[in-house]
C-alpha cells in the first residue's frame, strides 16, 4: 500500500493515524484471538469474525487507504480503528461475562411482556 499522508482528519479530537494498516492488523488479530475462545456456534463470534475477515481482506487488496475507506464504508480509516478498538473491548468483556452460557436462575415471569 502506498505511503499514507494526511494532514488532519477534520474531526475534532481525532488525530491522524501514522500507520493505519499496521494498527488495524494488530487490532484485528487480537480480536480474532479473543473470538477464538468463544464457542463456534455463538452468533456474536460468527458475525464478528466475518466482519473482521471481510475488512482485513479489503485493506490487503486496496492500493490506497482512501480506496479501503470507500470499500469499507464506515468513514475515515481513523474511525475504523476506533471501531476495531471498541470491538476488541467488547469481545474481551463478552469472554469475561461468558454470555453464551445459560442464565444462573430463571428469568422473572413476564420479563419480556410489553406492555405490562
Amino acid at each position: 500500500m502506498a505511503a499514507y499522508t494526511k494532514a488532519f482528519t477534520g474531526l475534532t479530537g481525532m488525530a491522524v493515524s501514522k500507520n493505519p494498516t499496521h494498527t488495524l492488523g494488530v487490532l484485528y488479530s487480537k480480536n480474532l484471538r479473543a473470538l477464538a475462545k468463544m464457542p463456534l456456534d455463538y452468533p456474536y463470534r460468527k458475525n464478528t469474525e466475518s466482519l473482521i475477515n471481510e475488512r482485513a481482506a479489503i485493506i490487503k487488496k486496496s492500493s490506497t487507504i482512501e480506496e479501503a475507506e470507500k470499500k469499507i464504508g464506515m468513514g475515515q480509516i481513523e474511525e475504523v480503528i476506533i471501531q476495531a478498538e471498541n470491538e476488541l473491548v467488547l469481545s474481551r468483556s463478552i469472554l469475561e461475562w461468558k454470555a453464551w452460557e445459560p442464565l444462573c436462575e430463571a428469568a422473572p415471569a413476564n420479563q419480556w411482556k410489553w406492555p405490562i
